[in-house]
């Protein structure tokens, strides 16, 4: 099979990156080597750009949520913001995981600090944190119920791809629903 040239000046580290991500997607394990023949440049190009394979692999998880934070993005749009918004992130969420698992799996994988500190600079979270500071109820910090409905959507896309539930899409819109989420935060014994 002859190698294409992927790679134009300026672009060999989105290159090694977009190659590194097909690795990934294909369910195969990631080789520097691989990398670079898929980017069409010698095996010891990689090094101009990544020291090693744990940077790669770093920028690969940054790149899988920038896609991830996207399609949160065209998620809530199409659902017109909102509480149908924010439902509808969450089931992206889930149907990404399931669409993209050695991806997703990578992505939180990888030591990522607090990412629902202010200003991480992680567009998704940063996104789950504006709209979790618009419908979290009275009492409720936002950070904390942002906390709230990642651990849900991760939960549930976990068990999803770990085969402990079957995927089904009425599950999925049912678990991350924030009504019903919000309902249960109204329902708690006041202390």
């Amino acid at each position: 099979m002859s190698t294409s040239r992927t790679y134009h000046h300026g672009s060999l580290r989105e290159a090694l990156i977009q190659a590194a991500l097909a690795q990934i997607e294909a369910g195969e394990p990631l080789s520097l080597r691989e990398a670079a023949r898929r980017a069409g440049v010698s095996a010891t190009a990689v090094y101009r750009h990544f020291p090693d394979k744990q940077a790669l692999l770093g920028a690969v998880a940054r790149a899988g949520l920038a896609q991830l934070g996207a399609a949160q993005h065209a998620a809530y749009d199409a659902a017109g913001g909102g509480a149908a918004g924010f439902n509808a992130t969450g089931i992206a969420y889930v149907r990404f995981a399931l669409a993209h698992p050695a991806l997703f799996r990578l992505i939180f994988g990888q030591p990522v600090g607090d990412v629902l500190a202010a200003g991480s600079g992680d567009d998704a979270m940063t996104f789950l944190l504006a709209n979790a500071a618009a419908l979290a109820p009275p009492g409720v910090e936002a950070r904390v119920f942002a906390l709230q409905a990642w651990s849900i959507a991760h939960g549930l896309a976990m068990l999803m791809l770990d085969g402990a539930v079957p995927v089904d899409e009425a599950v999925i819109a049912r678990v991350v629903d924030a009504h019903a989420m919000l309902g249960a935060v109204s329902r708690r014994p006041r202390h």
